[in-house]
């Protein structure tokens, strides 16, 4: 992964997800109900906290402890002991399936865009809307485009877009994302209350 990722404005956040695939997972895994570049700065956070940042450490550590360390101000999410539980699920499931590294999951095999999304799909803590966020991010940042990966990732993939992490690549684009996530949110907001006053 020798690309430079700019996610989160932080260099030393950033550079940690650049280099270690299963720091960018993690990032993507923490990124709800929360602002994104917080998210993606989780996995430094945790690194700070462990004398560096490892997959298998993570597995290692017990879980009730790792939780502690997750949760300690400034915690590394909102909701920093469920999110901590997860991180904990994936880190196995990664060891268990894949060796511990990481990008097996889109190497392993030569997957194309729909096996990599059901690998993605596979992950605790990923529902399709992640996966889907992830192939992109894979493909527009990180060049990894196996055959079909912008069907895989549907919308996520348009050129120009600017709807999640996967177009972020300056503080101008992190802001432009912002936007329109606010911009959706509100529109869903008016839709459902627009449906409940109509049953009224």
């Amino acid at each position: 992964m020798p690309k430079k990722l700019r996610l989160t404005g932080d260099a030393e956040a950033d550079k940690l997800l650049s280099e270690d695939p299963f720091a960018l997972l993690t990032g993507l895994l923490l990124d709800q109900q929360f602002p994104m570049e917080h998210a993606f700065a989780g996995p430094r956070k945790i690194a700070d906290r462990m004398d560096g940042f490892s997959i298998t450490k993570i597995a290692e550590t017990d879980l009730e402890e790792f939780v502690e360390l997750c949760v300690q101000p400034p915690a590394i999410h909102r909701y920093g002991g469920s999110m901590a539980r997860r991180v904990h699920a994936l880190a196995h499931h990664v060891l268990d399936n894949y060796g511990g590294k990481t990008d097996k999951i889109w190497k392993q095999g030569k997957p194309d865009g729909q096996e990599l999304l059901r690998r993605l799909k596979a992950l605790p803590g990923y529902g399709d809307q992640k996966a889907r966020i992830f192939v992109a991010l894979l493909g527009k940042q990180l060049k990894v485009q196996p055959d079909g990966w912008r069907e895989a990732a549907g919308a996520y993939a348009e050129e120009g877009s600017r709807r999640s992490i996967a177009d972020v690549t300056s503080p101008e684009t992190l802001a432009e994302v912002r936007a329109f996530k606010k911009s959706v949110k509100a529109a869903a907001r008016t839709a459902t209350s627009g449906a409940s006053h109509g049953s009224a």
